[in-house]
């Protein structure tokens, strides 16, 4: 089996208005972003937009996108309407690559979709790295995950787990206690079977989700198994502000 890669793009971002068509090394963001995930060795790469101008950019680089609903609330949304349009099979494995993320790794692609590739039985597959310092536990803009026994998550939170009482809290700048393999932080990327994530995407937003804020927990709380790809080290953040635009820049002079 292969997999495909389908990336949601939206140009009415905002905190960056049209950020997806803003220069990032010498062409659009967005294409970018499709060139990462031709990389990954995925055997379809397809542009889910909410407007004609990012279509019309996409096929100008010879790349494949398509017309979705102005109205989704969310990239998930717009990925199951793009499996629907592109008439996948419910086993399709679909990777969503968020279309301000340019400096994604190839590789990591790749490893999450071959989760699902590697285990039929599973429908969701995520990324992880580890965290290493008390000032990411702490911040509740990085999320954390805790793992089971067999690589899968346990929960999604933004407080800091799982909590240390022998030690925590911890002062700004310190290191964790030296404990491999306890403390994650979880990345935006995410892997889905075609026919899970068509239902997915209509399920109504859970309690968990809703009090964390974390989309991911719906499929928690339905008891959905979803595996956890651990990589050594983090992909450049994505794009979300006037300042990340320029950091994520200086990585394609």
């Amino acid at each position: 089996m292969s997999f495909c890669v389908l990336i949601p793009a939206r140009l009415a971002s905002t905190r960056l208005p049209r950020k997806v068509l803003l220069d990032v090394g010498g062409v659009p963001m967005i294409e970018q972003v499709r060139r990462r995930a031709l990389e990954s060795g995925a055997a379809q790469v397809v542009v889910a937009a909410d407007h004609p101008e990012v279509v019309d950019c996409i096929r100008s680089y010879g790349g494949e996108a398509l017309l979705t609903a102005a109205e989704h609330v969310c990239g998930t949304e717009r990925l199951a309407e793009a499996a629907r349009l592109l008439g996948l099979a419910d086993d399709a494995v679909i990777v969503n690559l968020q279309g301000d993320e340019p400096g994604m790794t190839p590789a990591l692609l790749h490893a999450t979709a071959q989760l699902l590739l590697d285990h039929p039985q599973r429908q969701m597959a995520t990324a992880a790295v580890p965290v290493t310092h008390w000032d990411d536990l702490a911040d509740p803009h990085v999320v954390k995950l805790a793992l089971d026994a067999d690589g899968c998550a346990q929960y999604f939170s933004r407080a800091p787990m799982p909590w240390d009482r022998s030690h925590f809290p911890l002062s700004s700048g310190q290191t964790l206690p030296q404990t491999p393999g306890i403390w994650w932080r979880h990345l935006g990327l995410y892997a889905y079977r075609n026919a899970f994530l068509q239902d997915y995407a209509v399920w109504p937003a859970s309690p968990l989700e809703l009090i964390e804020s974390l989309e991911q927990m719906r499929a928690l709380e339905r008891g959905v198994q979803i595996a956890v790809y651990c990589a050594a080290e983090a992909p450049a953040a994505g794009v979300d502000t006037a300042a990340d635009l320029d950091r994520v820049r200086a990585l394609f002079p």
